[in-house]
């Protein structure tokens, strides 16, 4: 049987009420990743700061990524063999706790430059967990017509966290002791479980005596990629596209302190105006529904690339133009990226939606990693500019090379029809 062919009938409408409970959860988990994003933005401005090291923020990103993609296939497996609202509440609980535990480091006067890689090591394998749970229970929340705005309306929220975060960890870095600053993502993590608390998600259930193993469940997912040539392929270049120019988003603080001189201010303002972007690329798929996903997933990740290149060129004393490419970039990341999710929610039987998506995270977070392991000596070799030039002007190729394959220029006609 082809490993994309439904082994039940499709995915139902979520029924009467299916708005309020989309919006209330998405509203939640809004709040949460805002919180979340301005943290990150917090302590990846306290480590340039306090080292000005590629290699220290190089560090950063790892721990930020490599759990993920070693615990995602689990997560993924879990997604669709257990309550994916019971992952989503204990992955945001478990965050917060360790938030709580670095606030009190840093206000002790303790923390350490490693006390912050281990929290974001630990969130990160949080979000191995709650990722795959979150984007698998989408496809029941709303009707299957509905899906391809619900990927808009999420890049519009990447945006807004985007928009949010860098201004609001600004701010909160002036005002107040890091360590306060920090207690905002415990707050906005408790609002995003609320309604987690007040709503069901709908999910199709398999009893516990018809389960199977862990790893046998991981295998059939791993063997829905592997014997479709085209999501073999999208998978193999996004993971590409990812070790290429990942570096980059990791090394903006460094970029913006040694070429343009700039400090957390400007970090704020070039962040925050791409989330603008991005916003406005959301919307666009949003209102548009492109009806070539794949064309679209490729031309605009090429783009997105190539402005990451064009940010660094800008002369020194230009930092409005790098600001202008890197909303350009923002936005035509959101109008790429929203297509693929899209895609694989309606190709993919939604009980195999967590392990599949899973494994694109997981690909995405081994490739991250290397990328960054590659760019930290890259950095000391061609400086923080030449990484930007090399990884945008590469990753794109990549993009492009894409519309060489047959096979996943097939793949966005395999959609299942909506409705």
């Amino acid at each position: 049987m082809d490993p994309l062919t439904p082994a039940r009938p499709g995915t139902p409408h979520p029924g009467p009420g299916w708005a309020t409970r989309y919006w209330a959860i998405f509203t939640g988990q809004a709040l949460s990743l805002i919180g979340s994003a301005m943290t990150q933005f917090v302590l990846l401005w306290w480590i340039t700061d306090t080292t000005g090291s590629a290699a220290a923020l190089g560090t950063a990103g790892v721990a930020a990524l490599l759990p993920q993609a070693l615990l995602g296939p689990l997560g993924g497996t879990f997604a669709d063999r257990y309550s994916r609202r019971t992952i989503m509440i204990m992955a945001d609980t478990i965050s917060a706790a360790c938030m709580l535990v670095l606030i009190w480091l840093f206000a002790s006067g303790g923390v350490e430059l490693w006390h912050v890689y281990t929290m974001m090591f630990i969130r990160s394998a949080m979000q191995a967990f709650q990722g795959p749970a979150a984007a698998a229970s989408t496809a029941m929340l709303v009707p299957p017509e509905f899906l391809p705005r619900a990927a808009g309306f999420n890049q519009t929220l990447q945006g807004l966290m985007t928009v949010a975060a860098a201004p609001l960890g600004a701010l909160a870095i002036s005002v107040l002791p890091l360590g306060e600053a920090l207690g905002i993502d415990v707050v906005t993590a408790l609002l995003g479980i609320v309604p987690l608390l007040l709503f069901r998600i709908p999910q199709h259930t398999v009893a516990r005596e018809d389960r199977r193993g862990v790893w046998t469940e991981f295998r059939e997912g791993l063997s829905v990629v592997w014997h479709n040539p085209g999501l073999r392929r999208l998978y193999g270049l996004l993971g590409v596209v990812v070790l290429v120019v990942m570096p980059t988003f990791t090394l903006t603080p460094l970029l913006v302190k040694a070429h343009f001189g700039g400090g957390a201010g400007q970090v704020a303002l070039m962040e925050g105006l791409s989330g603008v972007g991005m916003i406005a690329g959301g919307l666009l798929v949003a209102a548009l529904n492109p009806k070539r996903p794949i064309v679209t997933v490729l031309l605009a990740l090429a783009a997105s690339c190539l402005t990451v290149a064009l940010t660094a060129l800008a002369p020194a004393d230009w930092f409005w133009l790098a600001v202008v490419w890197w909303v350009v970039s923002g936005a035509t990341f959101a109008f790429g990226n929203a297509p693929l999710t899209a895609t694989l929610q309606t190709t993919v039987p939604n009980h195999l939606q967590g392990r599949v998506l899973s494994l694109l995270n997981t690909v995405m977070g081994l490739a991250g990693p290397v990328g960054l392991a590659l760019a930290a000596p890259l950095g000391e070799w061609i400086g923080v500019r030449g990484v930007f030039v090399v990884g945008g002007v590469l990753s794109a190729a990549a993009c492009l090379a894409g519309f060489l394959s047959p096979a996943l220029l097939r793949l966005e006609r395999r959609e299942t029809p909506a409705g």
